[in-house]
């Protein structure tokens, strides 16, 4: 976003995920936030998640609580801390705005009472634009993502936007797709209805995604 143009806001913010497009900046330090709409979009398949055998131990030893919205400044403050980010102190903002108005989220990771990783996102109609996730402990940001598309699935979510295909998500079930499937999906979702707010998913149910 260049300099003299007007600042963005959270109702910006909303117009442009419902228009499949969302904002990055360079690095940290960098002031200007720019515009991105990738020709080829990463999403998590809901109905194909793939959960290994040694994820599905991890989760059932339980070494980890799970919490929605528990910490939400902690969890955006802990994607943003690496030595590379695109989270600049006003996009920083803008997402915090969004969760005070009910559109963003995060799932929180936590051992032993400490934030060990978690993930945040926007929330619009039936689709989830996942942001940013982080890991301070082993396994704490696939058991995150684990939980999240439990609980996605269970509350009626049609479309799990992840933006990029990392080699992380392609090992959990992420694929790539052209941005013209994207905005189909991207329009049957934001016309369904889906909901964020209720308990954590149990262990049995996420669990189940290895059916």
């Amino acid at each position: 976003m260049p300099r003299d143009t007007a600042p963005i806001t959270a109702e910006t913010l909303l117009m442009a995920y419902a228009s499949g497009v969302f904002p990055m900046a360079e690095s940290q330090d960098e002031p200007e936030i720019f515009w991105v709409d990738p020709k080829r979009r990463g999403v998590m398949p809901l109905d194909t998640f793939k959960m290994s055998r040694s994820l599905a131990k991890v989760i059932r030893q339980g070494r980890f609580e799970v919490t929605l919205d528990a910490d939400f400044a902690a969890t955006l403050a802990g994607c943003a801390d690496r030595d590379e980010t695109w989270i600049n102190a006003e996009i920083a903002d803008l997402y915090s705005l969004l969760h005070a108005a009910g559109h963003a989220h995060s799932l929180e990771v936590w051992a032993g009472g400490e934030l060990a990783g978690g993930v945040y996102g926007v929330t619009l109609g039936a689709a989830f634009f996942g942001e940013s996730m982080f890991s301070r402990q082993r396994d704490a940001s696939k058991v995150a993502l684990a939980y999240l598309v439990a609980l996605l699935r269970a509350r009626g979510f049609r479309l799990f936007d992840t933006q990029f295909l990392t080699p992380h998500l392609a090992s959990l079930g992420g694929v790539e797709i052209p941005r013209a499937q994207y905005r189909a999906q991207l329009a049957d979702a934001l016309a369904g209805r889906a909901y964020w707010d209720g308990p954590v998913p149990g262990r049995d149910e996420v669990l189940a995604l290895r059916d």
